[in-house]
């Protein structure tokens, strides 16, 4: 079906309680809450909607961008006000921009930055884990901040991926990545000291950056070494996919600087 009208509708939404951003069976999905919100926005309107890319489950997001097709023209005010009154507590809408109907929010260029929040030493509150990872074993922090920097630039990250296609292209490009002291995502309850492992490009594999945290957390064990990430990320790697995973809950999808 084809659809007169176009939008970008920007949203924020907490992922902890659901299987990630693609449709499922027998599962909550982030998707489905948006069709289903939707459909007590709309009345007699038909639509269609795409998101910018796919969540892990438990996965939260900043910034995200959902392409709206429908057959009418969308009263804006309107339509932001009672998106966000029927949107359940997990979910807001930011913004909604009409773009032409030609407008491919999946081929369009795109800059993802994404944020792992972790601690270290004494277990956390309880009410910090749908955010924070806490690990229970001293970090040495300035040298995981020197394994991060190692991740910058362009790599062949065959380990750093989970179950790939075959036409999965593991060389790929991280144009930042740093580890700096949490100041973005505070709350009363969290621990006195927190940290964000902060990354940006513009692709990234399943699970990459996950491995890559997972990778850091042993390199601040001291359980690998810097020279252990280096190899990691040469062409001549053994391109036998890391164990280790970081969880989930705790990586945020932070902000999109995309084009259209």
């Amino acid at each position: 079906m084809k659809y007169a009208h176009s939008y970008l509708v920007k949203i924020q939404f907490l992922g902890f309680r659901f299987s990630g951003w693609q449709k499922q069976k027998n599962a909550k999905t982030l998707h489905q809450m948006v069709d289903k919100t939707l459909s007590f926005v709309f009345e007699d309107v038909n639509y269609k909607t795409i998101g910018i890319g796919r969540t892990d489950a438990k996965v939260s997001a900043n910034s995200y961008y959902v392409q709206l097709f429908t057959d009418s023209l969308i009263n804006e005010p309107f339509f932001m006000n009672s998106i966000n009154s029927n949107f359940s507590a997990d979910f807001k809408a930011i913004s909604i921009t009409k773009v032409a109907t030609n407008f491919n929010i999946i081929k369009a260029s795109k800059l993802k930055e994404y944020h792992y929040y972790f601690s270290f030493g004494d277990k956390n509150h309880p009410f910090a884990a749908p955010f924070i990872t806490n690990i229970d074993k001293n970090l040495h922090i300035d040298t995981m901040t020197k394994g991060a920097k190692l991740f910058e630039g362009e790599h062949y990250f065959h380990k750093y991926c989970t179950k790939p296609s075959d036409t999965t292209i593991f060389k790929r490009c991280i144009d930042s990545c740093e580890i700096v002291e949490n100041d973005i995502l505070t709350a009363n309850f969290f621990p006195k000291k927190s940290y964000i492992l902060k990354v940006k490009g513009k692709g990234f594999l399943r699970y990459q950056i996950r491995l890559m945290m997972a990778t850091l957390f042993e390199l601040g064990k001291g359980n690998l070494d810097l020279d252990f990430i280096t190899s990691s990320l040469k062409e001549d790697n053994d391109r036998k996919s890391l164990r280790n995973i970081a969880p989930a809950s705790s990586l945020q999808l932070y902000d999109i600087e995309l084009e259209f």
